[in-house]
């Protein structure tokens, strides 16, 4: 079970005989501050692009292997700290077993019956004093003996006795593909005794006849940012133990649970039927698939609500492919940030589910990116502004990583930088946006640069560029091609948000109008012999496809491009792509699916989505599904599936991305009942509560955070105690609801 403040994630087993509690610290990754641009791009890549428009694709890729692929490294990966251990002579027999995870408190309860004496264990990260705290308690007096001990994967770490009770951990994180690690950790455990003896012996703590024992644990490394690592991390440590040590269990208990509720408790979600909570997780979920049990869909909502509370916290580094919670030395994917989807994933819950602040450290790698993004984009294409490819990690490199089928994707700031506007649109504050402008018009200079004409309609694409790791039978297998339609999707978006954020903050006139000039010169999403959304500038999709990524859907969710009222043919378009992958995939992409079928206003359709996202992995073929902890499979373990599917059941509930509030837009025959209070809307509209009967909105209380003009759409007839509701027409006057003209081939 999952337990984390943001900075500090803790895995926590249950084992009754040897607990294992497997730590990480936010900050900890292999390496140190290091550039990995390719510097032959530059020179190879008119004879790239030539071989692009020649239709040499297997050639192309072959040469971006050689010339935009990293020759250094490949990214840096998110390491284990270390493992709490407990040991308890004689405790491999047991019953009255019980394991639980707590959502209102953030608190994992663990007890169970062995030789006549009930045992508790009492754990959590605090949000408010960063300390990991664990508490042991039994019904009778003196019967708590056991030893305790830290110990890391970590080649250069040991252990050692600070004093009577308190041991300490250090050590240093690892090299990694020519990058020579520059961190040192710190993490420092003590332990506290309600009568009883502790001893130390040269590495652990013994605890003898104890009747309650309070343990607490933190850990720091000496990363300042990306490019600074002078911190002092035992002096931080040694601090944050110090205040600790000073309040009882019950004071950081309730500091944490005041500092925690402050997020979770802003968002309530009722669906019906709640007569299974009682029952054991992996029971709940092994049924679900073919069960009544709604309430298990909320359950899962407010669980990606939890992780995103647990693994994101202002300050810290953003949630990674597993959140915050990885235990090998060399992880799926080096554990780091994929923006080709993965990363940006993570967020979509941030801001609809009522925790902006926690968006924030996402926000600030952007910011980060754009800084030494700018020396990729001007080394490796003679570029202004700045860009990243499809991965990243805390030093924040912006190099093309693994083959070129995979790395050779260049919108990997297009795409993160939509989320800087998001935020913004959810929030409205313009002193943020100030701040960011530079972000926002960084990433679109670097398109104003990049792109080319091609030849046939004299479109404006991105060449070389992919749609992420998939290629059309047709191109010799190649991914690597001119104007896929998520890149320009993604362009438009780059370009509409710098002009309005330009506009907003009264700001370079003459680039906005040449980013106007630009964007018309796009091309527009064409619709394919078989009806679908074409995920290339030709028309070579095969409907026998179902890869996992549909990445020229982008346009339907996260964008807004497309919609069932302004663009209804590319609608469908977009609705025969999505029945022409099919459903069961990698978990990431079901939870993407969700979403789309949310958008498409198909409810039906993204619960059985959801239903299949919830079905225990293995059970699903090759595809994914979800682990008894219900985390979410790839497989293996990615985080990034919970966070799509609670922002999927938000978007099945309420959506704002089309010019107005939408109240029940996708809710399935299943959920013909419910409540739901806290969701966010662009323009700073809180649902205070919204409560439906037979698929009908019965009851909305909205609290406008911001002011302005507030338009609602529903299927049913809706009143006011103050009369004042009135039929609305024409554009929505709040500027925040803006939606941009999108065009496509047949108009």
């Amino acid at each position: 079970m999952p337990i984390g403040n943001g900075k500090l994630g803790a895995m926590v087993y249950g084992n009754p005989g040897e607990e294992i509690i497997r730590l990480n610290e936010h900050s900890l990754w292999s390496g140190g501050p290091n550039r990995n641009d390719n510097p032959l791009a530059l020179a190879a890549l008119p004879e790239l692009r030539s071989l692009i428009q020649a239709g040499e694709y297997k050639a192309a890729e072959k040469l971006s292997d050689k010339v935009i692929i990293s020759k250094t490294s490949h990214g840096q990966m998110f390491q284990p700290l270390g493992n709490i251990w407990i040991k308890n002579p004689g405790h491999d027999q047991y019953s009255e077993y019980l394991r639980e995870l707590k959502f209102d408190s953030a608190k994992v309860n663990i007890s169970y019956t062995s030789n006549g004496v009930k045992y508790r264990r009492e754990m959590f990260a605090s949000l408010k004093d960063s300390v990991i705290v664990i508490r042991l308690t039994a019904d009778k007096p003196g019967s708590l003996n056991f030893s305790i001990g830290l110990n890391s994967l970590l080649p250069q770490s040991k252990v050692l006795i600070v004093r009577a009770g308190v041991l300490q951990i250090t050590g240093h994180n690892m090299d990694h593909e020519g990058v020579k690690g520059v961190l040192n950790f710190n993490g420092q455990l003590s332990v506290k005794a309600e009568s009883g003896q502790i001893s130390n012996t040269d590495s652990s703590i013994i605890v003898k006849d104890a009747n309650t024992v309070t343990i607490r644990f933190s850990a720091a490394t000496n990363f300042v940012n990306y490019h600074d690592v002078s911190g002092d991390a035992k002096s931080l440590v040694t601090k944050t133990m110090r205040v600790s040590d000073n309040k009882t269990y019950n004071e950081l208990l309730k500091s944490h649970t005041a500092a925690y509720k402050k997020y979770y408790d802003r968002v309530k979600l009722d669906l019906g039927d709640n007569s299974r909570d009682q029952y054991p997780t992996d029971e709940r979920l092994a049924a679900f698939a073919s069960s009544a049990d709604p309430a298990f869909a909320a359950l899962y909502f407010q669980y990606g609500r939890y992780l995103l509370i647990s693994g994101s916290s202002p300050g810290g580094q953003p949630a990674n492919l597993q959140g915050i919670w990885n235990n090998k030395l060399l992880p799926p994917w080096d554990s780091k940030y994929t923006i080709n989807i993965n990363a940006e994933m993570n967020y979509w819950p941030a801001e609809k589910t009522n925790l902006s602040e926690l968006h924030q450290p996402f926000l600030k790698m952007v910011s980060e990116l754009s800084q030494t993004g700018r020396k990729t984009a001007k080394d490796m294409y003679g570029a202004r502004g700045w860009m990243a490819h499809h991965n990243t990690d805390i030093w924040r490199a912006t190099g093309a990583v693994d083959a070129a089928f995979y790395g050779t994707w260049l919108a990997g700031g297009g795409w993160t930088s939509q989320h800087i506007w998001e935020h913004y649109l959810y929030t409205g504050n313009k002193t943020f946006l100030a701040k960011n402008y530079e972000v926002l018009k960084g990433a679109a200079l670097f398109y104003v640069d990049f792109l080319i004409e091609e030849p046939t309609h004299k479109w404006l694409v991105v060449s070389p560029g992919m749609s992420p790791e998939n290629a059309p039978a047709a191109h010799q297998g190649s991914s690597v091609v001119a104007g896929a339609t998520m890149d320009n999707q993604i362009v438009f978006d780059v370009f509409s948000n710098a002009i309005r954020a330009a506009a907003t903050l009264g700001r370079d006139a003459n680039f906005v109008d040449t980013l106007k000039a630009m964007r018309d010169r796009l091309p527009p999403m064409q619709i394919g012999k078989h009806g679908q959304l074409q995920e290339w500038i030709d028309d070579v999709d095969d409907p026998k496809d179902e890869h996992r990524h549909i990445s020229h859907l982008y346009g339907l969710f996260p964008s807004n491009q497309i919609s069932r009222t302004r663009t209804p043919e590319l609608f469908k378009a977009a609705k025969q792509s999505l029945v022409f992958r099919g459903d069961v995939s990698t978990g990431w992409s079901m939870g993407w699916k969700v979403n789309w079928w949310a958008r498409l206003e198909d409810g039906d359709h993204a619960y059985k989505l959801i239903k299949d996202q919830l079905k225990p992995v293995g059970s699903n073929g090759g595809g994914g599904g979800t682990y008894p902890n219900l985390f979410d499979a790839h497989p293996p373990f990615q985080i990034d599936g919970n966070f799509g599917c609670t922002s999927g059941i938000a978007e099945m509930i309420v959506q704002s991305s089309d010019g107005a509030v939408q109240l029940l837009p996708a809710i399935p025959a299943d959920w013909p009942a419910g409540k739901v209070n806290g969701l966010v809307t662009r323009g700073g509209f809180e649902i205070t509560e919204l409560e439906w009967k037979d698929s009908k909105v019965t009851k909305l209380v909205i609290r406008s955070g911001k002011g302005g003009n507030l338009r609602i759409a529903t299927t049913n007839k809706l009143s006011t105690t103050d009369g004042k509701l009135r039929v609305a027409k024409g554009s929505n006057p709040n500027a925040l609801f803006y939606v941009e003209t999108v065009y496509h081939n047949k108009f």
